[in-house]
């Protein structure tokens, strides 16, 4: 090959990669990043917690007996309405009526003994008086010995006399302690409301319920007039809630609808919570929520969810939650929407000594720029813009790797098509 024709051939391979290498400047200048973009807009907002639980009456009972003994007859079942002092069931009283048969006999026998005791005392003082008598006509008839003798017979009997009396108060109180025994037999309902629960059934034996109360309970009165639901809520949401904040509850049994409710309680000390993936123990507390429209078939333990409303804007400016992403704020301005170094971001995340919160907003020429925002409360979409933004600025509100992998000056494409119609404001 000729010195000339090995010019010619290297001559064509520098023309190719400067073709090609144009080309690819070509490319990269105009390459862009495609996103979601959306605008700065006003929407009604409502800031909530969620947290489940079981629904419960207010007010139940579960009723054991005071007394042991077997079960003779059982008047209602399970789902029965009952009222205040309706009877329930009856154990086995014969037993404990012969035992008011002895204590009345007892009493019999010590009023007897107390009558006795009392005649003999009355002996005693008619023998002291009279020769008592005698002594001061005729001081030589009666000695001195023989009066002691008969004052001491007086004590005696006034002794005897009052012990047989404390013993006809024992035995009366025996009358009275049998009776109440007796009466424990019959068991009455304690409360207007519905039989949730019967454990027992007619020919068990009741066991006293001091013995072991799970194991002595034998049904369960509830008032199903009043029903509550007991939710466990974090300790990082439980501050935002308030004894009266409303609540939208949707009862498992009835998915298709959902209920009113009020929160009436709220627990000053934690309960125990689930254990995290990182072996830590969560702090819960517990939350009672009174459910204001329950339906009529609504049962105890019925699995319920609970969205307590904390707070509400009515048509603020507002972002999507995914839009807002923290920066390293070398070279953005200062302003006050910089978090102070250790706060916590509206993500929950630490802020860095460099860190701020904002959006990236798309300029004319379909630039992105980071700009710092101050946010409000979070609904379920999108976070109160408290400054930062003006209505109808366009910032990137999506995806989140994209958001994620922005930087200041990167060119951006919108993903969705044009709409054709512009909306007016917008519910979360």
């Amino acid at each position: 090959m000729s010195k000339g024709m090995k010019y010619g051939i290297l001559g064509v391979i520098v023309i190719a990669v400067a073709v090609v290498l144009g080309v690819a400047a070509a490319k990269k200048k105009n390459q862009f990043t495609e996103v979601r973009i959306e605008a700065v807009q006003k929407r009604d907002l409502v800031a909530s917690v969620t947290a489940s639980g079981q629904v419960s009456p207010h007010t139940k009972a579960d009723l054991s007996a005071d007394i042991t003994g077997r079960i003779v007859k059982l008047s209602v079942k399970e789902g029965d309405y009952v009222k205040e002092g309706d009877f329930l069931l009856q154990i086995d009283p014969q037993t404990y009526q012969a035992q008011v048969a002895q204590s009345e006999a007892q009493v019999a026998n010590a009023q007897a003994s107390e009558t006795q005791a009392q005649a003999n005392l009355t002996q005693a003082r008619a023998n002291f008086r009279r020769q008592s008598d005698i002594q001061k006509s005729n001081p030589n008839l009666v000695s001195a010995d023989q009066m002691e003798q008969l004052k001491t017979a007086v004590d005696v009997n006034a002794a005897l006399y009052e012990a047989a009396k404390h013993n006809t108060e024992i035995a009366v109180a025996g009358v009275t302690n049998a009776k109440v025994l007796l009466e424990k037999t019959t068991i009455r309902s304690p409360l207007t409301g519905r039989v949730t629960s019967l454990i027992i059934q007619n020919g068990e034996t009741a066991i006293q319920g001091n013995l072991n109360k799970d194991a002595a309970t034998l049904m369960t009165i509830s008032d199903m007039s009043v029903l509550e639901t007991k939710v466990k809520v974090d300790e990082t949401d439980v501050s935002r809630i308030a004894v009266g904040d409303s609540a939208i509850i949707q009862l498992d049994a009835f998915p298709d609808t959902t209920f009113l409710g009020k929160v009436v309680e709220i627990s000053n000390s934690s309960v125990k919570g689930t254990t995290t993936t990182t072996g830590d123990q969560a702090i819960d507390y517990q939350v009672t929520i009174r459910l204001l429209n329950p339906p009529k078939d609504t049962k105890p333990d019925f699995s319920a969810t609970a969205k307590i409303i904390t707070d509400t804007r009515k048509q603020v400016l507002s972002i999507p939650i995914i839009a807002l992403t923290v920066r390293e704020n070398e070279g953005i301005p200062k302003t006050d929407t910089v978090q102070a170094p250790g706060s916590k971001t509206s993500n929950g995340k630490t802020v860095g000594k460099k860190d701020v919160e904002g959006v990236f907003v798309v300029g004319a020429d379909n630039k992105v720029t980071f700009k710092p925002v101050k946010v409000g409360i979070a609904g379920e979409k999108h976070f109160e813009v408290l400054s930062g933004l003006a209505d109808g600025d366009k910032i990137v509100g999506g995806t989140y790797q994209a958001i994620r992998d922005l930087k200041d000056g990167t060119v951006v494409k919108d993903s969705k098509p044009a709409d054709t119609k512009t909306t007016g404001s917008t519910k979360p």
